[in-house]
C-alpha cells in the first residue's frame, strides 16, 4: 500500500514539476517576446544641435556611429543668434519629424534644447554634451563666470555687424591661431585647423540672453562633463548636471569632445534613447 501511494506521490510530484516547468518556459518566452518587441520598437530620431564656434560637421563621427546602430539622425543648423530665436528654429525642425525625438545639445546648444523641448511631448530625452543647462533667469555667460577656469575671453575675435534694419551687434569668433588650444586640444591638428576655418560665429548678445524656461526640470536628462574644457569649466558643468539630476558621464576631454570621443558621445546618446523608451 505504501509503495503504491509512494508511486502515486512520485507521479504527482513529477506532474507538478512538469507544470511548473511549462510555466517557466512560457514566462521565459513572454519575457523574450517583450524584449524582442522592445528591440523592434522604432528608434527615436536623434536631433543634434551644435554650439558656438562650430557647425554640423563636428557631429560627423557621432552621426556615423548612431546610423550604424540604426538611429535616424538630423544635425540641425543652429543660427547662433540667441536662445529664444534659435529654440524657435529648432522647434520647427522637431515639429517636422515623425515619432519620438532625443535632443542633443553641445555647448551653447544646451541652452537652445533646454528651451526648445518645453511643451514638446515627443522629446523623450535631453543629452547635454559639454553644455549649458541654464535655469530661468540665467545666461551662458553668468554660468561660465560663476566658476574659475575659462580662458575663452582672451581668445575671441569680435566682428561688428549691421542688420538690414540698421540695428547693430557683434559676432564672436575664436582666433584661428588659438582655436586648437582653446577649443579642441585633443583633436588632430589638421582637423582642428579645418574646424577653426569653418567655425560659425555666435552673436555676443546670445551669451547674455537669460533663459525663461528649462526643459531639464521635467524631461529626463543625460550629461557629458568634459574635465579638460577651457570654454565651460568642469566645475560649472558638474554644478548644472547635478542640479538637473542628469545621468552624468565624465571624460578627460576638450570642449570638442564630439570630435575627439565620438564613440563615447554616441554611446551616451544611445543610453538616453533606450532609457526613454
Amino acid at each position: 500500500m505504501f509503495s503504491i501511494e509512494n508511486g502515486r506521490l512520485r507521479r504527482f510530484i513529477a506532474g507538478a514539476a512538469a507544470v511548473v516547468g511549462a510555466f517557466a518556459v512560457v514566462g521565459s518566452a513572454n519575457a523574450a517576446t517583450q524584449d524582442s518587441a522592445t528591440d523592434r520598437a522604432p528608434k527615436p530620431t536623434v536631433v543634434l544641435e551644435h554650439g558656438a564656434f562650430a557647425d554640423g560637421s563636428g557631429w560627423d563621427g557621432v552621426i556615423a556611429k548612431l546610423r550604424r546602430d540604426g538611429y535616424p539622425v538630423v544635425a540641425a543648423a543652429n543660427p547662433l543668434r540667441g536662445p529664444a530665436t534659435d529654440a524657435t528654429a529648432l522647434r520647427s525642425l522637431v515639429d517636422h519629424i515623425k515619432g519620438p525625438v532625443v535632443l542633443v545639445g553641445h555647448s551653447y546648444g544646451g541652452s537652445v534644447i533646454s528651451e526648445a523641448a518645453v511643451g514638446e511631448p515627443r522629446v523623450k530625452a535631453l543629452v547635454y554634451v559639454a553644455a549649458f543647462l541654464p535655469a530661468p533667469g540665467e545666461s551662458a555667460l553668468q554660468l561660465t563666470n560663476r566658476f574659475p577656469g575659462s580662458t575663452l575671453p582672451g581668445t575671441l575675435d569680435p566682428v561688428p555687424f549691421t542688420n538690414a534694419d540698421g540695428s547693430t551687434g557683434t559676432d564672436l569668433y575664436i582666433q584661428q591661431d588659438t582655436f586648437r588650444a582653446q577649443f579642441a586640444a585633443d583633436v588632430p591638428a589638421d582637423r582642428a585647423a579645418l574646424a577653426a576655418a569653418s567655425q560659425r560665429p555666435i552673436a555676443q548678445a546670445a551669451l547674455t540672453e537669460k533663459a525663461t524656461v528649462a526643459a531639464w526640470q521635467t524631461v529626463p536628462s543625460w550629461d557629458i562633463v568634459t574635465t579638460e574644457d577651457l570654454n565651460i569649466p568642469a566645475a560649472a558643468q558638474r554644478f548644472m548636471a547635478e542640479r538637473a539630476h542628469a545621468h552624468t558621464t565624465e571624460v578627460a576631454a576638450s570642449h570638442s569632445v564630439a570630435v575627439s570621443h565620438p564613440g563615447l558621445v554616441a554611446g551616451v546618446i544611445e543610453q538616453a534613447a533606450r532609457g526613454s523608451r
